[in-house]
């Protein structure tokens, strides 16, 4: 039988080249952590970046590594890191290997309460559209009136915690059905939009929250954003407004 350090390099070199750009970079990323952090270390996004300076969006894809079992800690997971530094804690699915990197697939299931409280955050408005329930959509396509439903949308956080999370929104059935569950909002970069605004257009924009309801301007842009996300989002972008404005 082979020494121990003998088996644990013939393990190691199973595992494929974190340089090789024939894997995606999400299981780019995941080797570089088993090849060059090791599991219970820590390691910075400058050094990220560093190894992967040809992604534009590694650290993204490093988050993505969570809804496959892989588990990194921030400083807000362990308040002994500093807020630059992350932990790789355990090692997840071998998102290298064919087929296991598919996202696995989030609970479906909502009670009837659930369902009823997300309708009423989002004043019984698609979140996509704006069209509400019963109303007949104006593009005049038949005699088709929207029906509402709960479903979830992908969110980029970009906090202390830094990573994707699933939130709950109102959106009828079009568009459900058109791919708008399957829409990730970038949180962080709605937020920058928000700080670039001038003082009036921010308190237009936080009048526009209070009424849940929005006039023309030039600011559209970014209410379009903010019309689309998840209450919990929504309640986030609103306190930010508040601190701007006092």
């Amino acid at each position: 039988m082979p020494a121990w350090h003998e088996f644990v390099e013939a393990m190691v070199e199973e595992i494929p080249s974190y340089q090789d750009k024939k894997y995606g970079s999400m299981a780019r990323a995941a080797l570089w952590l088993l090849a060059e952090v090791g599991e219970g270390d820590i390691f910075t996004k400058a050094q990220l970046r560093e190894a992967f300076p040809d992604v534009a969006q590694i650290d993204r894809r490093l988050r993505d590594l969570r809804d496959h079992g892989w588990k990194i800690d921030t400083s807000r997971d362990d308040p002994s890191l500093l807020q630059q530094e992350q932990r790789f804690v355990t090692r997840g699915a071998d998102v290298w290997i064919p087929g296991r990197s598919k996202v696995p697939k989030h609970k479906a299931s909502l009670t009837a309460a659930q369902r009823a409280k997300v309708l009423h955050d989002d004043n019984y408005l698609c979140r996509s559209c704006g069209v509400g329930a019963g109303e007949a959509y104006e593009d005049g396509g038949g005699i088709e009136l929207a029906k509402l439903n709960a479903s979830r949308r992908r969110v980029l956080r970009s906090d202390d915690v830094d990573a994707t999370e699933y939130q709950l929104v109102t959106e009828c059935r079009r568009c459900g059905t058109g791919g708008g569950a399957d829409r990730e909002v970038d949180l962080g970069a709605l937020l920058e939009l928000v700080e670039a605004l001038s003082p009036l257009e921010q308190r237009l924009f936080a009048k526009w929250i209070d009424a849940d309801q929005r006039t023309f301007s030039p600011i559209e842009k970014v209410w379009g954003i903010y019309r689309t996300l998840p209450q919990e989002s929504r309640s986030e972008v609103a306190q930010a407004i508040k601190d701007v404005t006092g």
